[in-house]
């Protein structure tokens, strides 16, 4: 009988999950080839789709703003507003911050324009994903809504007479997702939100559970009111998490304005040349890309699981509506935490890395910044928890049935109060490696699916540029 010791399990499944990590991030030319699969999207769905992150922009914002809304006649749950506040409380976290730093720590200042051009692209694979995530949605007769790519990948594929490849990869997809909330989001950001309140909070540091079951409760009373209540959470949070950080980056800057022509062009000049720190173009060009494809998750599947549930006739607006998405989070806010850093000067510390860089640049114009950055991250973690824990539970109930869901929100708190007592070395060295394989199934499908996106694209802007669509005025 194999005698395997209990000391010794943490070690096996530490190597099972680092061996499953180098698999997802097998690298070409140092490039990870899940990084690569996001950027081709990105390169390949902006151009079929004819630049709609460009034609589309204006439009988006008044759809955004209620302009086109009729709630009489539409079908769904939540605003255009809530459903893009939904998704991005899931998006701008800890990475816009911590992220950002660590690409211009790694691979120098013209990080920063890669993580600018991985974002523009991203909106449009935003785009495409979020209106599927719409088109195949299920209304149920309580008027509940269901959708994003378990749904178009098992029905749009029926379509198409790839019948079991949209039964594997929808499962897939569920399989991943499930996971990655579990076993990976809910704890790491549990963990960090934690570490930010010790740092001015010096009791939580030795009562971390305390602070465990304050943090379970407050995401209980959110996931058990289900979306309508997800919605209300992420529509007040997000704006507000966004603007502290803008506010407090703007200032950083107002005090450094002098030096921001100067950040400017260290940023273009360093992105493209051979010589700059960290590696150069090639280093600035894989830490930039790299960075924007965490940040933002296009293509990964999970906002259109939140946009599949806005209430609208159109799937087409929504998808326009989604590719705000990574303007906001990667194009905004990426752009002001990367100016700040390099305006103060502190880029070139190589004892700082991370947060610490980005907080010893905030520290130069703003003394108090640590309470700032405690409150900002404790935010963006509670506001990406929430997020989650709904596109979880949507995968759990797809695998399973909705009569199910309480196990799941069972296990989501018992990973979120886990992730305050506990190191989570084992997992975190898997979280990004399972959160970005959902991206093979996911883009693997709406790569067959583009040409319908692409003709309801057509004819939505059509029908708009010809005045026969209905707008309040």
């Amino acid at each position: 009988m194999m005698n395997i010791k209990f000391e010794n399990i943490e070690e096996i499944i530490s190597q099972i999950l680092a061996g499953l990590n180098d698999v997802i991030f097998f690298s070409i030319g140092g490039m990870p080839l899940i990084v690569l699969w996001l950027i081709f999207a990105g390169v390949f769905f902006t151009l079929r789709m004819k630049f709609v992150n460009v034609r589309a922009f204006k439009h988006a914002i008044d759809v955004v703003r209620g302009k086109y809304d009729d709630p009489n006649s539409e079908v769904g749950e939540v605003s255009h507003f809530q459903a893009l506040a939904i998704a991005l409380s899931g998006t701008v976290g800890v990475g816009n911050i911590a992220g950002v730093a660590t690409a211009i720590g790694l691979g120098g200042p013209g990080a920063v324009f890669w993580i600018t051009v991985g974002g523009l692209l991203a909106m449009t694979t935003k785009f495409t994903e979020c209106t599927l995530g719409q088109k195949y949605r299920i209304v149920a007769s309580d008027g509940t809504v269901r959708g994003g790519p378990m749904y178009y990948l098992s029905a749009g594929l029926a379509e198409m007479k790839l019948i079991g490849m949209g039964k594997i990869l929808a499962a897939l997809f569920c399989f991943l997702m499930v996971c990655g909330a579990l076993g990976s989001t809910c704890i790491f950001q549990s963990n960090q939100s934690l570490a930010a309140v010790a740092a001015v909070l010096p009791f939580f540091a030795n009562n971390g559970w305390i602070y465990g079951l304050i943090l379970v409760s407050l995401v209980a009373a959110v996931i058990l009111g289900g979306i309508q209540r997800l919605a209300q959470v992420a529509g007040a949070i997000v704006p507000l998490m966004c603007t502290i950080y803008i506010l407090a980056s703007l200032w950083v800057l107002l005090t450094h304005a002098g030096a921001i022509p100067g950040a400017i062009a260290t940023i273009i000049s360093n992105a493209f040349s051979f010589q700059a720190v960290g590696g150069g173009l090639a280093g600035a060009m894989i830490q930039g890309l790299r960075r924007s494809t965490f940040s933002n998750e296009a293509g990964l599947g999970t906002a259109p699981i939140a946009h599949a549930t806005a209430k609208t006739s159109e799937p087409v607006r929504e998808g326009i509506v989604a590719l705000l998405e990574p303007f906001i989070d990667t194009v905004i806010i990426c752009n002001l935490t990367g100016l700040v850093i390099i305006v103060t000067g502190v880029y070139d510390r190589p004892e700082l890395a991370g947060s610490q860089l980005a907080s010893a640049a905030f520290g130069e114009a703003i003394s108090w910044f640590p309470y700032v950055l405690a409150i900002a991250l404790c935010l963006f973690s509670f506001s990406t928890i929430i997020s989650v824990a709904y596109y979880g539970q949507v995968c759990w109930e797809y695998l399973f049935s909705p009569r199910g869901a309480i196990i799941f929100q069972v296990l989501l708190l018992v990973a979120v109060w886990l992730g305050s007592v506990a190191s989570p070395q084992a997992v975190l060295q898997f979280a990004d490696a399972i959160s970005l394989a959902k991206a093979f199934p996911n883009l693997l499908g709406i790569y067959l699916l583009s040409n319908q996106v692409a003709a309801d694209l057509e004819d939505y802007l059509h029908r708009l540029n010809t005045g026969r669509m209905h707008h309040l005025t």
